[in-house]
């Protein structure tokens, strides 16, 4: 472990504590970005997996927000110096839906900071443990990864091949992303992060070929694929994020499986699977 990771060490077990009324507002704006006109949200109704993180989010003031967009290193996460910042998977459990129009609260704790080498420079992996409760009430658990990373090289354009056909019994949906679509996810979730609405900056200065669909919008693209094709409630749902999708062409989202257990893929243009997933439903 470098002096610099071993200072590092002294995040671990940190703490914060975030309250949010769940106003109805983010949730029917999240519904509009999603394309989901049969849902009838009102106060009272429960939020639909995932969209917990149109809530609880961090509002630093605009003098605090670093050149790409994030706000400045310190704080509750470390002062990690490696310029590349992602959300790069997450585990959760669903114990019950939080309510709209109902005070909550996130607890979150930093559980470990470690620091590897890879193929592509050095990397530093933050694990975020956050709860959710709504009347003392536990309805939530996940545990993020955050990723930090060294500048790589620039990403050339990917090709675009014909897909193959999905097995039988499978689900699956076409996204176009395109800048209105990523500014909006942006917007709800109060993130900065120019690589998403700002195409010179992620082409010139982080070497991306195109604008950069968020990790969380895959993530909910995906559990929203399973939510319009099954009844069944959500248990829990884990992501890993493995290459990323621009704004370039269209991606494909996949879901498959039996018995409750399923498993999901977002399959980038060129047929890489740029996000894994799985998901267990509840009993029927």
């Amino acid at each position: 472990m470098t002096d610099a990771i071993a200072d590092y060490a002294a995040w671990i077990g940190r703490s914060e504590i975030t309250d949010d009324e769940l106003a109805l507002a983010p949730a029917l704006a999240a519904a509009a970005t999603l394309d989901d006109t049969t849902t009838r949200f009102a106060k009272g109704s429960p939020l639909p997996p995932l969209w917990h993180w149109f809530y609880f989010l961090p509002r630093a003031a605009q003098a605090q927000l670093d050149v790409d967009g994030h706000p400045q290193r310190g704080g509750f996460m470390p002062p990690i110096p490696y310029p590349r910042r992602m959300f790069a998977g997450a585990r959760m459990r669903f114990h019950r839906p939080l309510l709209i129009g109902q005070p909550a609260r996130r607890e979150a704790v930093i559980r470990n900071v470690r620091q590897k080498s890879g193929r592509s420079g050095s990397l530093a992996f933050v694990s975020v443990l956050c709860r959710f409760y709504q009347d003392d009430v536990l309805c939530i658990e996940e545990e993020q990864d955050i990723v930090y990373r060294e500048p790589g090289p620039v990403l050339a354009r990917p090709p675009v091949i014909e897909w193959p056909p999905v097995e039988d019994g499978a689900w699956s949906h076409i996204v176009t992303p395109d800048p209105k679509l990523l500014f909006r996810f942006s917007a709800l979730t109060f993130n900065a992060h120019r690589i998403h609405y700002d195409r010179p900056y992620a082409v010139e200065e982080e070497g991306y070929p195109g604008l950069v669909v968020h990790g969380p919008l895959t993530a909910v693209l995906l559990i929203e694929l399973l939510r319009k094709n099954s009844r069944r409630p959500v248990a829990s749902f884990s992501f890993r994020g493995l290459a990323p999708l621009f704004d370039l062409a269209p991606f494909r989202l996949v879901c498959v499986g039996k018995d409750g257990q399923m498993s999901l893929e977002a399959q980038a243009p060129d047929g890489v699977v740029a996000m894994s997933a799985s998901a267990e439903l509840m009993p029927s």
